[in-house]
């Protein structure tokens, strides 16, 4: 298993994982929709924001991974490089990251985000904000795997539900 940023030579792979989570998880697929219509585009999309180029309004750079295996992306990640507005620093946090639904329960939420704190400490970051809907016990205990202790539940604006909000030290 290894991270790789976006690139054109994952488009097949990135089919795959956007129609698992279309039939999946239908709910998270709308995040993924635009790589599977204009996937050049995405990739320059994801690619800009990683440099701070064209950024939508409230956003900050954001690096963005794939765990990948057998030419399969098993994941998603995303290093924001600030927490700078009240929704980042409140609800979303440094890192996010979402497993392909069909490799879920399976170790790969672990690996992935254990792989993806030494790129937020290469970025300079030397501590990072994950948070998790309060009620998802499998992605508290990614967290907690990788060394994240709890602060508290806050009530986000923008996120429905309450949010548990973890720190890792670097």
């Amino acid at each position: 298993m290894e991270l790789v940023v976006p690139n054109k030579d994952w488009q097949q792979a990135f089919s795959r994982f956007y129609l698992d989570f279309a039939r999946l998880d239908p709910d998270n697929a709308d995040y993924y929709r635009q790589g599977l219509d204009n996937f050049q585009q995405y990739v320059q999309r994801l690619c800009d924001e990683a440099n701070g180029v064209n950024l939508r309004h409230g956003y900050v750079p954001c690096s963005h991974f794939w765990l990948t295996q057998e030419q399969q992306i098993l994941g998603a990640l995303r290093i924001r490089h600030n927490i700078d507005n009240e929704f980042l620093a409140q609800e979303a946090g440094h890192i996010g990251y979402d497993v392909a639904p069909s490799y879920r329960r399976k170790g790969y939420g672990k690996t992935m985000l254990g792989l993806v704190l030494a790129q937020a400490k290469a970025l300079g970051l030397e501590r990072v904000l994950i948070t998790a809907d309060e009620d998802n016990v499998a992605s508290r205990r990614v967290i907690e795997a990788n060394g994240g202790v709890f602060e508290n539940v806050v009530t986000g604006k923008v996120f429905a539900g309450p949010l548990a909000r973890y720190w890792i030290q670097l």
